[in-house]
């Protein structure tokens, strides 16, 4: 049997705002919803948080703790990824929500 190419999509979440005020578990719980309807299934990485680094354009570092959300997908529509990324940083009232596709293979 040939596996079937597959794509595995990340989206990676703060956990809190630019205030530093943390976001109501609600509004994990609804992402968890959400990729789950769409996709069959989520895996949400939240006990560990992450810590994300990076330059502004200032040259200031900043720094955020975000939650980790991965989906298997067999098409990859690269539009729908990027309103729900729309979609996420208006609800998280970010900037930008960094999405990311790998290639995968289910063994």
């Amino acid at each position: 049997m040939t596996p079937r190419p597959m794509h595995l999509v990340q989206l990676f979440l703060p956990l809190h705002d630019n205030a530093g005020a943390a976001f109501p578990r609600q509004m994990f719980g609804a992402v968890r919803k959400e990729l789950t309807e769409a996709f069959g299934g989520v895996t949400a990485y939240q006990r560990a948080p992450a810590t994300g680094l990076w330059e502004d354009d200032d040259a200031t570092v900043q720094r955020d703790e975000l939650v980790l959300f991965e989906a298997m997908v067999e098409a990859l529509d690269r539009d729908w990824w990027r309103r729900y990324a729309g979609e996420l940083a208006a609800r998280f009232r970010q900037e930008e929500i960094l999405v990311r596709a790998l290639p995968c293979e289910r063994l």
